[in-house]
């Protein structure tokens, strides 16, 4: 599969997959950005990414970034496909869940991406399903 992508600042790395075992591959920050306290940053990632045909391009937080303070204020990214202009920059916004700023330094690996396939649906409206209904949300049990 091939992707072509942009970077915005060239004396930056290219996402890379760390190990061969890797699904997703990491994204650096482009610029240092200072996030306040219970405040929202946004991290610019130094790539615009045209998707290969039938994907969208999942962002995610790094497995540490947590130990950072940082969580993904919007759990995890979509970039659609349509998503591909020359200035389309992606950007992960991140939560500081501490009670101090946190700086994400320019280079620092803050995020990971991976391609996924997917499908597009035809709704078919009905007024009832043939399946039975399992009881609702967390209705399996707590064990």
């Amino acid at each position: 599969m091939k992707a072509r992508i942009k970077r915005f600042h060239k004396d930056m790395p290219l996402p890379e997959r760390k190990t061969k075992g890797a699904a997703a591959f990491d994204l650096h920050a482009r610029e240092d950005v200072l996030i306040a306290p219970g405040e929202i940053g946004y991290v610019p990632l130094n790539i615009a990414v045209e998707t290969p045909d039938g994907h969208f391009l999942l962002l995610a937080a790094r497995s540490s970034t947590h130990k950072k303070g940082l969580i993904m204020a919007n759990g995890i990214g979509i970039v659609d496909p349509d998503y591909c202009g020359d200035e389309d920059e992606i950007t992960a916004a991140y939560l500081n869940f501490l009670t101090e700023p946190v700086m994400v330094e320019k280079g620092e690996r803050i995020a990971q991406g991976m391609f996924v396939q997917f499908s597009v649906a035809e709704w078919e409206e009905v007024e009832k399903h043939d399946k039975k209904s399992r009881g609702g949300f967390g209705s399996t049990g707590s064990k």
